[in-house]
């Protein structure tokens, strides 16, 4: 069974003549009566009395309303379809880790706004895990968040490095680690940690490069705000391991000191990153699907972000890690 079919069915059954409905329908007679032939046989009864008028049977009587639903429904998926590849759609969903919220969105926001502003565009600050699951559960659009392989290795998925970033260490001004310019690994072993949630790829890797090194992660504490780091680190002796982009205002603190990790000694060759060779560093990339990207706001929203990605660049090397 075709919607072709449906809908020749439909027209024969509205104007009553085999005519007519080709002439309603753009093609042939020889066409419709090929299409309700067709139907009929699928169904196994006539749908129509053949006389002066075609007068639906007891068959086509059934078929009617059905047939009219789900015509109905093929019309409203077009159009459905046709408003997403034309840029109309009600939403557009973002989800970002905290410090991509914090500093990196905020430029692109009112720009896509302005240029598609009949989109609603809702933005929620996720972990990096959970954000790449919810992308894949269809509930956001795209996600701009720390690279997981193993999230991401579906052939649906696109994902685009955006920038690369070096893990420091955050603590207390008056902590002993600020004595260093460059703190040694087995110095951070003694001190209590605060480290983000469950869910979040800051603590998978914080945890993976203790493993690494054969050392045990003292943590003292789960938190999923930046805020609240640095409160808790301000007050004593619990420090904190986060990338330079969640540092932004804790540079310009009296209070607080941030110190970059001397690489470790034997170093693993999978810490090697480039320039930032002998660091711990995190990835940050942009996760859509192939699909996706077909779509006008979704395409631009990502050209966007790309297009902000080189001052986000330019900002973190205003910012080295100095040994």
């Amino acid at each position: 069974m075709r919607i072709e079919q449906l809908q020749a069915f439909l027209a024969v059954a509205d104007t009553g003549n085999f005519g007519q409905a080709a002439r309603q329908c753009g093609v042939t007679q020889s066409t419709i009566s090929r299409q309700i032939q067709s139907l009929e046989t699928d169904l196994g009864l006539p749908l129509f009395h053949r006389t002066a008028q075609a007068k639906l049977t007891i068959a086509g009587e059934k078929l009617l309303p059905r047939a009219k639903r789900i015509c109905q429904e093929w019309t409203n998926v077009h159009e459905e379809i046709t408003d997403l590849q034309a840029g109309k759609q009600p939403e557009l969903c973002v989800a970002a880790i905290h410090s991509v919220c914090a500093h990196y969105l905020p430029p692109i926001l009112p720009k896509f706004c302005a240029e598609y502003p009949e989109v609603q565009l809702r933005v929620t600050a996720l972990g990096s895990d959970r954000a790449l699951k919810v992308l894949r559960d269809g509930l956001v659009d795209l996600a701009l968040v720390m690279n997981n392989r193993f999230l991401t290795s579906s052939p649906e998925m696109v994902v685009e490095i955006l920038y690369e970033e070096a893990i420091e260490i955050l603590m207390a001004a008056n902590h002993p680690l600020a004595q260093y310019k460059e703190v040694p690994w087995s110095e951070l072993i003694p001190y209590p940690q605060v480290v983000f949630k469950d869910g979040y790829g800051m603590q998978r890797l914080v945890q993976e490069w203790f493993s690494r090194q054969d050392a045990h992660l003292k943590t003292v504490m789960e938190l999923n705000t930046l805020d609240a780091f640095r409160g808790v680190v301000r007050q004593g002796n619990i420090i904190a391991l986060l990338p330079q982009s969640a540092l932004m205002e804790a540079r310009s603190d009296a209070t607080l000191a941030i110190r970059p990790l001397a690489s470790p000694s034997g170093e693993n060759p999978h810490l090697n990153h480039g320039k930032f060779s002998h660091r711990l560093t995190r990835q940050v990339v942009l996760v859509t699907t192939s699909d996706r990207l077909q779509i006008p706001p979704i395409a631009h929203f990502c050209q966007l972000v790309r297009q902000m990605n080189q001052s986000v660049v330019k900002s973190l090397e205003n910012h080295p890690v100095q040994p």
